[in-house]
């Protein structure tokens, strides 16, 4: 019998720990797909670099958030243990050794693999200041003197200068320096000092090359490495070494107590930068004494220091990416197209009038959803627009057109949520200048981060007041609709504008309505819809009829929803998922997760989409919604969850599904040992669904202009 099986007669438990994969350990399976991308070599080269930058960048993150969240749980004694039955000390341990092995694998990928490949086609890396030859090494001293010395601040630590403080992701050259006494070299004790890498300037330095057709460059640590003895004259260098540390970064927000959220907010973005130290990278073959200064002053435990065979910090792989003269190695750019549906410059609520139009992100453009906003602010029959705004772009048109809708006197009611974490600092001005244009600014709910996509335009017409409403899966945020693949719904059908009402009432007061037309809310009941339809296709698959759940998300985590899969699966429901990153669910085990197949996809742009498809014994239902499976969306957030009723936007949608369970390019497939696997191509035709839906919005594009462009010429007759 498996371990989670049953005995004759007895209930299974579907909550069993033995049933789920800890949600710290799938999310280091997710980081490894996205490696993965880096290691494959049909992939072009400056695509892997982009690849394996994302991956260093999403492991500062990680730290930063949920090893410091773990490690605060181990501080405060707390022992329960999660889904999967590990403490946190548990999961620590484990995750230990996750993140050591990915770290291990980046820089066999960069080293081995991805800085041969680069020299192999013209752009050499300078990996240490030594290899410099005199010509190179005249070059990077001058630059170091003209452009790095001014504005470089080196640091000693001795009795009257205590040690600094070193800021959370600052890349800094550490050295041990001993102070010359009368010309002589110094026999005195070593001191260390510090040097911080400035970020004000770039980390990729040009330096001209003797060779034809090669371009070099060097890191900005090496030169300053190089030219360190500059920042203390009066010293020698005994040794110099670059480290970098982490610290923790999740805010905590005492919302119930703070008179101003916004400055509450504000305070505590400041204490990021001195947070508990909870990891040190530095460099290989580190000297120990300089090493122990180190670690016993952030006071680091052994597990947490990374001993790096190579440049620490490898998110400038990124700033490498776009370097002019490789565009060779890179994907072709791709340019989201119009949506055939909506006609330029018409009167964008003339066209949602005729019929409910869905928006694919990237594939189509985004820009529908900003004329939407800009069109809304300009209008003289529009009275009011109301909008959520999680995250949105350093210069977005989206605040520019709400900004001018207040001043041309219309009512604007904005929710900025200020907890959308790492983009508190942004939307506080944005907020302030939202304010100061004249918009109604709501901070959010207490306790609750607003993480719906909903917009809400109130016009007048002939017929009476008209609600126009957008509902999506992602962020109002124009630059990223270019990187994450997204839904969006435009519509004005009535049922739905009840509800967009009732929410920003929701959101903006304390009035909630007694029942809801087509919306499902979180933390409201979306947990229980969710539930509910779940259940049904289990009471349809017990009495023999249709039953088949297709579900699309980032993550999967919520222990109830699990559940109610594996009872789904076990009664005989065809379960096909589609995640991108955490699944704490486990496929294969014997009558229980038979049904269920788990398939993630990784590729150019970032799946974020969130479909939900529930057979319902033929009469299908599909919904599209801004919530994973995952605790906080369901319990901690506003969410919303929307259906698409019209029936050739449903079939639209499930293309876009049948296309992702079609993939065998990108997608990895959980398998029953917990590990992800490429499908195997073998004797298949290869697809790609997001080539594949870029392929179809250049068609569509091209044959709506063809179809647009015709000129009717009369048919003549002559007699």
């Amino acid at each position: 019998m498996s371990k989670v099986g049953k005995k004759m007669g007895e209930k299974q438990n579907y909550k069993d720990p033995s049933m789920f994969t800890n949600r710290e350990l799938s999310w280091t399976l997710f980081n490894e797909r996205v490696l993965s991308e880096a290691r494959d070599k049909s992939i072009p080269l400056f695509e892997r670099l982009k690849f394996l930058s994302i991956t260093a960048s999403n492991l500062d993150e990680f730290f930063m958030v949920r090893v410091a969240s773990l490690k605060d749980m181990v501080n405060a004694h707390y022992t329960k243990p999660d889904i999967a039955g590990l403490t946190p000390l548990e999961q620590l341990q484990q995750l230990n050794a996750a993140t050591h092995r990915i770290v291990n694998l980046q820089y066999s990928t960069y080293k081995r693999s991805l800085l041969p490949q680069l020299c192999l086609n013209g752009l050499r890396v300078i990996e240490k200041h030594e290899e410099l030859t005199e010509e190179e090494a005249a070059y990077v001293d001058q630059y170091f003197e003209e452009n790095v010395y001014p504005v470089l601040t080196p640091m000693a630590v001795d009795s009257s200068r205590p040690f600094p403080l070193i800021r959370n992701k600052s890349l800094n050259l550490g050295a041990l320096v001993r102070k010359k006494s009368e010309g002589k070299e110094g026999s005195g004790s070593l001191e260390f000092a510090t040097v911080q890498v400035p970020s004000v300037l770039s980390r990729i330095v040009p330096v001209p090359s003797g060779k034809a057709g090669e371009r070099l460059v060097i890191l900005l640590e090496e030169v300053i490495e190089r030219n360190i003895s500059r920042l203390f004259l009066n010293y020698d260098i005994v040794c110099t070494f670059p480290f970098r540390i982490m610290r923790n970064a999740d805010l905590t927000i005492e919302e119930d107590e703070a008179e101003d959220l916004l400055k509450e907010i504000e305070k505590q973005i400041k204490k990021r930068q001195w947070g508990q130290a909870i990891r040190l990278e530095v460099e290989a073959g580190i000297d120990n004494r300089l090493l122990k200064i180190i670690q016993d002053e952030l006071d680091i435990e052994e597990p947490d220091i990374y001993k790096i065979d190579g440049p620490l910090d490898l998110t400038f792989l990124m700033k490498m990416y776009g370097l002019e003269g490789f565009e060779h190695l890179k994907n072709p750019p791709y340019t989201p197209q119009p949506v055939p549906e909506i006609v330029p410059d018409e009167n964008i609520f003339d066209q949602i009038r005729e019929r409910d139009i869905l928006l694919h992100h990237p594939y189509q453009t985004f820009t529908p959803v900003v004329d939407f906003i800009r069109q809304a602010a300009k209008d003289e029959n529009v009275l009011a627009i109301k909008q959520t705004l999680y995250r949105v772009s350093g210069n977005s048109p989206i605040i520019a057109a709400l900004a001018q809708a207040a001043e041309n006197g219309k009512q604007v009611s904005v929710l900025v949520e200020l907890k959308a974490r790492f983009d508190e600092e942004n939307n506080i001005v944005w907020a302030r200048k939202l304010e100061k244009a004249g918009c109604h600014v709501i901070y959010g709910l207490v306790g609750l981060k607003t993480h719906s996509k909903i917009t809400l335009v109130v016009r007048r017409e002939e017929d009476g007041i008209r609600r126009y409403v957008h509902l999506g899966t992602g962020n109002y945020n124009d630059a990223t609709a270019k990187l994450y693949t997204d839904l969006g719904l435009l519509t004005c059908k009535e049922a739905i504008g009840e509800d967009a009402t009732a929410v920003f009432n929701m959101l903006s007061g304390y009035s909630e309505p007694l029942s809801w037309n087509k919306l499902s809310l979180a933390p409201l009941w979306l947990k229980n819809r969710f539930l509910y339809l779940i259940q049904r296709e289990t009471e349809h698959a017990k009495e023999g009829r249709p039953a088949h759940i297709i579900a699309k998300m980032n993550s999967l985590c919520d222990r109830d929803v699990m559940a109610a899969l594996y009872e789904a699966s076990a009664s005989g429901v065809k379960i096909e998922l589609i995640v991108r990153g955490i699944c704490c669910l486990k496929v294969g085990m014997p009558g229980i997760s038979e049904n269920i197949s788990v398939r993630s996809i990784v590729g150019n742009f970032l799946e974020h989409s969130r479909i939900f498809y529930f057979e319902n014994d033929g009469k299908s239902e599909v919904f599209l919604g801004s919530a994973d499976w995952m605790p906080r969306n369901l319990e901690r957030r506003v969410e919303i969850l929307f259906p698409v009723e019209d029936p050739d936007l449903k079939e639209k949608v499930m293309h876009i599904l049948e296309g992702q369970l079609r993939d065998n390019v990108k997608a990895h497939v959980l398998m029953p040992s917990g590990e992800y696997e490429k499908v195997d191509k073998r004797g298949k035709v290869l697809y790609n669904s997001q080539e594949g839906f870029c392929l179809e919005a250049i068609q569509a594009a091209k044959q709506n202009k063809e179809e647009n462009s015709r000129v009717f010429i009369p048919e003549t007759h002559v007699e």
